[in-house]
């Protein structure tokens, strides 16, 4: 029991519902009931067969909990479920009871389930997704030349933007949107391919059965089974470790933001959210902490998809099943570190003084590399980077401005005077200056974004 409190605590109530015991049986279900009449279109089964069945395939007349149960003994939840539902469509039509589930096998009815509640489930990541890349690029374009500290291998490197640090958040995600919905197009496929993926007991209205079957689903028909062909299938689990990924990114360089020693970003306040047990004066970064626990557990989950692929012959043995186990956790904690950080990013709170400060306590040394770049024209690489290295010595050893140290050194040699002018050294040390080169170096970057994410959001996936 606490796996499954542990496992909701970093989901959501709607991915947790999608993935319940009643709505993985009720899309068995639908798969039953679709079979069902386009098996009676096809002339296979009688109508009055499949006006039975297709009447009877309502989750809510089993014990669902007991079907669940079963299925561990069974090996499969198909099977306690397929017979569950011939003896009751044998209570109201015996002779309807003989044609349940007719031709098609446990993966068949499964898989196709997943493949239903998985659409859902990318309707929901989809929809969470856009809205976080929304609030991303709305901050972004807002972000006018604000001067941000660029930080590498954890330490203060050059003035940047925080446009461009937005931007450098949101692009993966909006990378991830449009993959996902491409992949989505190749995987959600119909599943149905009879005991050995040849729907021989069908015979010649294989086709048409499969045609209907898919049409009624809203599936796109394979162009054959894939009980064992699982490519498709964990690309698209793939793409979303890789959007975990990214949002983990954010959540990592969010969270370092937030700490009061920086203080730059915070996530906007959630009621009820963040508090500590023990110390009152606390908010913690709940929303950083759900998608980096999604982050750190989507590579294993992916990799265990890749480790299910080498499923043996025409149906697999074990493998088949870890990998449903694994998918549905996977979309479990994807959902839940993307609505978590649309929330969260939805009153993101910018500090611009607290960047600018962050900037100005470093006394300079943000401009080393333009300082000795400039240098170079006079004296050479290797000299105005060796001068700078001890000028900027000094400025930690003293604790004066390295502009100030810069200036010494230029009023003091002539070379460096007659080679450089008094605006181009003030110029090094222009802090709004680097902001605005910033913005400017990603200017069509922003562009690009609002038309992608505008283009999204104008084609809205179906539920």
């Amino acid at each position: 029991m606490s796996v499954l409190v542990f496992e909701g605590f970093l989901s959501t109530p709607q991915m947790l519902a999608l993935f319940d015991e009643s709505a993985i049986v009720q899309a068995m279900m639908d798969f039953e009931a679709a079979l069902a009449r386009a098996e009676a279109k096809a002339g296979v089964i009688p109508q009055s067969a499949a006006q039975a069945i297709a009447s009877l395939c309502r989750a809510e007349l089993y014990d669902v909990t007991g079907l669940v149960a079963a299925s561990g003994r069974a090996g499969s939840l198909a099977i306690p479920l397929v017979k569950k539902l011939t003896e009751t469509v044998a209570l109201f039509d015996p002779a309807a009871a003989g044609y349940v589930h007719w031709g098609s096998t446990s993966q068949d009815v499964i898989d196709t389930a997943m493949v239903l509640q998985t659409r859902r489930a990318l309707r929901l990541i989809d929809d969470d997704l856009l809205s976080l890349c929304g609030h991303l690029l709305d901050q972004a374009e807002a972000a006018d030349s604000i001067p941000m500290l660029a930080r590498t291998l954890m330490q203060p490197a050059l003035v940047s933007s925080l446009r461009c640090k937005l931007l450098n958040w949101l692009m993966p995600l909006l990378r991830s949107a449009q993959a996902l919905r491409a992949q989505a197009d190749e995987a959600l496929l119909l599943q149905l391919g009879g005991a050995a993926g040849t729907l021989a007991s069908l015979g010649d209205k294989a086709d048409a059965v499969a045609s209907q079957v898919a049409a009624e689903l809203r599936l796109r028909l394979p162009e054959q089974c894939w009980h064992t062909q699982r490519d498709r299938w964990v690309r698209l689990g793939a793409e979303l470790g890789v959007m975990c990924g990214s949002l983990g990114k954010l959540a990592r360089d969010l969270s370092l933001l937030a700490q009061a020693e920086v203080g730059e970003m915070m996530e906007g306040a959630v009621s009820g959210s963040g508090g500590s047990s023990a110390m009152p004066h606390k908010r913690n970064p709940v929303a950083c902490m759900q998608a980096l626990a999604a982050a750190q557990r989507a590579p294993q989950r992916v990799a265990a998809l890749l480790a299910c692929m080498g499923q043996e012959h025409e149906r697999g043995l074990g493998g088949w099943q870890a990998e449903l186990a694994e998918w549905t956790g996977l979309l479990l904690s994807s959902h839940g570190a993307l609505q978590a950080l649309a929330g969260a990013l939805a009153g993101l709170r910018i500090e611009p003084e607290r960047m600018r400060a962050n900037i100005e306590r470093l006394d300079d040394l943000v401009a080393a590399e333009g300082l000795a770049l400039l240098l170079a024209r006079v004296c050479g690489k290797a000299r105005a980077h060796q001068l700078v290295e001890g000028l900027s010595q000094q400025v930690v050893a003293q604790g004066r401005p390295l502009r100030a140290l810069a200036q010494g050194l230029w009023q003091g040699d002539a070379e460096f005077s007659r080679g450089i002018s008094a605006d181009e050294l003030d110029a090094v040390f222009d802090v709004q200056a680097a902001a605005r080169h910033a913005d400017a170096r990603v200017h069509k970057v922003l562009l690009t974004a609002r038309s992608q994410w505008q283009s999204l959001m104008d084609q809205p996936l179906a539920p």
